[in-house]
C-alpha cells in the first residue's frame, strides 16, 4: 500500500546508477518508509537522460517524472550532470507551452550515502503529484481553434524591396560564377506570385534571379548537400543566420561558401495571400510599389500591403541585413531597439495550461503528418535517420493520433533547442497552416533567458549552449525538493 492515501499514481524516476540509485538502495536497506508510486529506471548517468525520455513518459501517461543524479561537482563521469542540468532545465521550462504543468517534472541530486535525503525527495515529490492529481491527457482535451492577432508594429520598416540594387548583385554573381559550382537564389515560379529555388550555373540563369517579398524560401536548406564543393548563396538576414549555424556545427565549410546579400524589408505570408486570392484559374500579372504587392488573378486585382501581410517573424526581425556575407549591396535597414514577442507565441502566453492543451489537440487533429516542416528546416540534417522513421529505437509509431503528432513536433523543437534560427520555414511549409514555429520560438526564448541572451546563428565561433556547460550556472539554481 502507498504511504500516501488514495490510489497510486504513475510516477517515473530516472536515477543515476552511481549516486541516486545507491541512495535509494541505502534508504531501502535502512527500511525507510517510502511511497510505492515511483517506478525506477536506472541509467548510467543523468547526462544519459535525453529530454525526450521525460516527454515520452509524460505523453505516455505518466503523472509525474523525477530525474535524480550525483551532486554537481561530484559526477562519476566528471561532467555528465553539468550537461544534464542545462538540458533538464530547458525541458522543464518548455513543458507549459504544451499545456503540461511543469510541477509534474523535477530533477534533483542525491548521493549514494544520502538515504534519508532520498526518502525526503521521493516523499515530497510524490506528495506534490498527488496534490496535482492525475495528469490531464491530450486525448481528453477539448479542442480549441484560435488564430493569433497579427501585430502590425515592427522593429524595422517593412516594404517591397523595390529599390534594392538587384542589377549590381547580378553582376557580382556573374563575376564570381566561374569559381563556383552554382549559386542558390530565387526565381519566378509557376506564376508571378510565387518564387521557387534557382540554381545559377550560367549567366543566363543569373538573369532569372529575383529579389523581394516573394522570396519566402530559405535557400540555406540546400547547403549541407553541397559540403566540400564551392557554392554561392543569396540570403536574406534570417537566411544568413541559418548559414552561420551550419558553420558553427561544421555542417559546411566557410572556405567553400560565398555569401551574397541585400537588405530585406520583409516577406509575404503566402498562406494568407492565397487565402485572400481564393480559387483562381491563373495569375495575370504582379506589380509592386514601395509598400505593396498587387496581384491580378482572373482579371481581379488584389493589393497586399507588406505591413499587413508579412510573415509573423518579420515584425520582430532584428537582422534585416545579413549577419555574415562576402558580397553586400544596398543600405542597411535600421532596427528599433526593444523586445518583440511573435504573434503566435503571444497568443499561447495568454492561455491557461488547459487552453494550450486544447489548442494543440485541435492543431494536431489537422496535421496530416507529411513532415514538410522537417524537410524544409535547414537545421534538420538527419533526415535519412529521422526519429520519426526509426524503429530502433522505436520512439513513434504510425498511428495518426494527436499524441504521436505532437510528440514529433516536440522532438523537432527539442532537437533545435539552441540551434533554431527562427527562419520560419517549418511553419511556412506546413500545408494546413499549423503555427508550429511557436514551439521553436518558445524554446529559443527559454535558451536566451538562461544563457546570457544567446541567439543562434549570430556568431560562427560560438558554441551552442546545450553542447557545452558551466560549473557555476548564473540562471540555473540547485534543484532541492
Amino acid at each position: 500500500m502507498p504511504v500516501l492515501k488514495d490510489k497510486e499514481l504513475r510516477i517515473v524516476g530516472f536515477l543515476c546508477n552511481w549516486c541516486s540509485y545507491g541512495g535509494a538502495d541505502t534508504a531501502g536497506v535502512a527500511r525507510a518508509t517510502q511511497p510505492t508510486d515511483l517506478r525506477i529506471i536506472r541509467v548510467p548517468c543523468t547526462g544519459r537522460v535525453d529530454p525526450l525520455f521525460v516527454l515520452k513518459a509524460l505523453f505516455g501517461g505518466a503523472d509525474g517524472v523525477l530525474v535524480s543524479g550525483c551532486h554537481p561537482r561530484d559526477c562519476h563521469y566528471s561532467v555528465g550532470n553539468y550537461y544534464a542540468r542545462r538540458r533538464l532545465e530547458v525541458i522543464k521550462r518548455f513543458l507549459p507551452i504544451l499545456g503540461i504543468d511543469d510541477r509534474r517534472f523535477e530533477y534533483t541530486w542525491v548521493s549514494a550515502s544520502e538515504g534519508q535525503r532520498w526518502q525526503e525527495v521521493v516523499t515530497d515529490f510524490t506528495a506534490r503529484i498527488h496534490k496535482l492529481g492525475q495528469a490531464p491527457r491530450l486525448a481528453d482535451a477539448s479542442p480549441m481553434l484560435k488564430i493569433a492577432e497579427l501585430a502590425l508594429s515592427s522593429l524595422h520598416a517593412l516594404g517591397s524591396n523595390l529599390s534594392a540594387p538587384l542589377d549590381e548583385l547580378k553582376a557580382a554573381i556573374k563575376a564570381k560564377l566561374p569559381d563556383l559550382e552554382c549559386v542558390i537564389g530565387w526565381q519566378k515560379g509557376y506564376d508571378g506570385a510565387h518564387a521557387v529555388p534557382l540554381f545559377m550555373k550560367t549567366p543566363e540563369d543569373v538573369d532569372k534571379l529575383i529579389w523581394g517579398p516573394l522570396n519566402v524560401m530559405n535557400p540555406a536548406v540546400y547547403l549541407p548537400d553541397f559540403k566540400g564543393r564551392k557554392i554561392g548563396i543569396v540570403v536574406k538576414g534570417c537566411d544568413s543566420r541559418s548559414v552561420v549555424e551550419l558553420l558553427q556545427e561544421k555542417l559546411i565549410n566557410r572556405e567553400d561558401v560565398t555569401i551574397f546579400s541585400l537588405p530585406c524589408e520583409g516577406t509575404l505570408d503566402m498562406g494568407r495571400v492565397n487565402e485572400k486570392l481564393g480559387r483562381y484559374t491563373k495569375i495575370d500579372k504582379v506589380n509592386f510599389d514601395e509598400a505593396s504587392v498587387y496581384i491580378t488573378a482572373d482579371g481581379k486585382e488584389h493589393r497586399f500591403c507588406i505591413t499587413e501581410y508579412a510573415q509573423g517573424k518579420c515584425y520582430g526581425c532584428v537582422t534585416p541585413g545579413a549577419v555574415l556575407a562576402d558580397v553586400v549591396f544596398g543600405k542597411p535597414v535600421p532596427v528599433s531597439p526593444g523586445k518583440f514577442t511573435p504573434p503566435e507565441l503571444a497568443m499561447l502566453d495568454s492561455m491557461s495550461l488547459e487552453e494550450r492543451m486544447g489548442f494543440w489537440k485541435a492543431q494536431m487533429d489537422r496535421c496530416i503528418r507529411c513532415y514538410a516542416c522537417r524537410n524544409a528546416c535547414p537545421m534538420c540534417v538527419c533526415r535519412d535517420y529521422c526519429i520519426s522513421d526509426s524503429r530502433n529505437p522505436h520512439w513513434l509509431d504510425q498511428e495518426a493520433t494527436p499524441e504521436n503528432k505532437l510528440f514529433f513536433q516536440t522532438i523537432h523543437a527539442v532537437h533545435l533547442a539552441g540551434r533554431c534560427t527562427g527562419c520560419g520555414e517549418c511553419q511556412r511549409a506546413c500545408p494546413v497552416g499549423i503555427p508550429i514555429l511557436a514551439l521553436r520560438q518558445h524554446i529559443a526564448r527559454t535558451v536566451s533567458e538562461l544563457f546570457d541572451e544567446y541567439k543562434s546563428g549570430m556568431n560562427q565561433n560560438a558554441v551552442p549552449p546545450l553542447l557545452t556547460y558551466a560549473t557555476e550556472e548564473k540562471n540555473i539554481h540547485e534543484r532541492d525538493l
